[in-house]
């Protein structure tokens, strides 16, 4: 068999796959960002079309046809070939267990549930939201049982995000890592240091801040021609292909850092997606390697740069030409001000410390959800429990509550778990690159970000999912997954902003 020319056909056929993929992208964002509310429902109906189309297209007979005839040459393949076959026979056996109309139906109802939960969460409803999760979950269970499990049910939805993650796996590590928090929290609770963040309420004006905002993107290199920002209720990063990438961004006008934060975290998403190998194109491998390894990237540029010394000083003095205020800031009051810590009902506003444990609620939650030991009557109540029980705080409403979040009602179950893994492989990610270029957190403090931004494309982003996130980690630091590395950054910046002795 010609191999060069057969694989030519076969990107040919994944890239009508990728094209109906985009067109399905495409309708979804601007359900997100700018369809006339009552427009929900038939838009609905156009998802659940061209869904059926993908289906038809991912589980047709040429795809079966393709599988048979390159599955016995895999030892002549080369690295993106044999990857190609695996992702497309992975993505065949996968779909080709769901029947056809259930399918569709839970893109409808996915579809619905998502424009369900931004009224609910605007009026406090939970109540009206809840046949919609409900739906939701139903789903899950049912795929769950056409692609079977191995232990707990919820692995399978683990294992679509993270490749060969578990709940035994998972537990051990997010058990370290909240006992590590847990022991930074207590100590920060006996320090006497006063952080004042006040310095960053007030009146910003919200054109001033999308100004800002995509100043900041280009800083990072993330290219505006390739990509744009908008709003949504909930931000976002979505792309049709790496010349195409499209980033949200929620803007308030008493709030300067979280439309910026949420900026730079989509934007780690963006730079990510806009990085990747135009080789990979119709292969079926131009995406992130997890959603871990994405949000180590999104993670990384939101706090560990983002948040740093060096970049808040940068920072500081680029947000006085947009506001005036901070002309009286100094800038170690603003970095302990970005860094203060204090747990908070808001997920997506939580401080690096703490964030985690925000995480680890929700993933204990859905566990739970998904073996049905919880109701949807009981979740409520349980989300505040565990909020009072971790964080100390509790949750003066849904809004704030369990409806604060959109991933359930995107059918999302096995989603939230990347954010804290994606600290974990920023962290060791980061103390790899410091090795390799001790001057680095220099460059970021003088705005130049040109160097991080190509170590990043060379050692993670090119290669989108062409290797497993145990491969990426290891080839980037030589060593398999490690909490360490975080737990021991976290102890090493919140020691010293708080003034407490290892």
């Amino acid at each position: 068999m010609d191999l060069e020319k057969k694989f030519e056909e076969v990107k040919g056929y994944i890239g009508q796959i990728e094209y109906l993929t985009h067109a399905i992208v495409l309708v979804d964002w601007d359900m997100r960002t700018n369809m006339p509310v009552k427009a929900g429902e038939s838009r609905s109906k156009v998802l659940e079309y061209l869904s059926s189309q993908l289906f038809d297209m991912t589980t047709s007979t040429k795809v079966k046809t393709f599988i048979e005839e390159l599955s016995p040459y895999k030892d002549n393949m080369s690295l993106v070939q044999r990857r190609t076959l695996e992702e497309l026979e992975k993505n065949y056996n996968e779909t080709m267990k769901i029947p056809a109309d259930r399918y569709i139906a839970s893109v409808g109802a996915t579809s619905r549930a998502q424009i369900a939960w931004e009224k609910a969460k605007e009026e406090n409803d939970y109540e009206s939201f809840k046949p919609h999760l409900q739906k939701v979950i139903d789903f899950s269970r049912e795929f769950i049982g056409y692609w079977g499990y191995e232990g707990d049910k919820y692995n399978t939805l683990l294992d679509k995000y993270e490749r060969g993650l578990t709940v035994e796996k998972l537990d051990k590590v997010f058990g370290e890592l909240r006992d590590g928090i847990v022991e930074i929290l207590e100590n920060i609770k006996k320090s006497e240091k006063i952080i004042d963040t006040n310095i960053l309420k007030g009146n910003f004006d919200t054109s001033k801040q999308k100004d800002l905002s995509l100043c900041i993107l280009q800083k990072m290199g993330f290219d505006l021609e390739a990509g744009r920002l908008d709003v949504s209720v909930h931000p976002f990063t979505t792309n049709m292909g790496n010349k195409d990438v499209r980033l949200t961004t929620n803007y308030h006008k008493d709030e300067f850092t979280s439309a910026l934060f949420s900026t730079i975290h989509e934007g780690g998403h963006g730079i990510y997606e806009q990085n990747i190998s135009d080789d990979l194109e119709n292969t079926g491998l131009n995406s992130g390697a997890s959603m871990a390894i994405h949000e180590s990237q999104s993670r990384f540029y939101e706090n560990i740069v983002g948040r740093s010394k060096d970049f808040t000083t940068y920072l500081l003095n680029l947000s006085r030409k947009y506001f005036e205020d901070f002309n009286k800031v100094s800038s170690e009051e603003f970095y302990e001000a970005m860094n203060k810590v204090e747990p908070s009902f808001i997920r997506t506003e939580a401080d690096e410390l703490t964030y985690s444990l925000h995480i680890i609620i929700r993933y204990e939650l859905e566990k739970d959800l998904i073996n049905g030991r919880i109701s949807l009557d009981q979740l409520p109540s349980e989300w505040n429990k565990k909020y009072k029980e971790y964080l100390g705080v509790e949750p003066t409403s849904n809004t704030v509550g369990v409806l604060q979040d959109v991933h359930w009602s995107a059918s999302l179950f096995g989603y939230f778990p990347s954010y804290a893994l994606g600290n974990l492989y920023g962290a060791q990610i980061y103390n790899t690159l410091l090795k390799e270029k001790p001057e680095i957190m220099k460059e970021i403090g003088e705005g130049n970000l040109r160097n991080l931004h190509s170590w990043l494309k060379e050692n993670v982003h090119k290669f989108g999912s062409l290797y497993t996130p145990a491969e990426i980690i290891e080839r980037v630091t030589g060593e398999e997954l490690n909490s360490k590395y975080f737990i021991n950054y976290l102890k090493d910046k919140y020691y010293n902003i708080y003034n407490i002795n290892k």
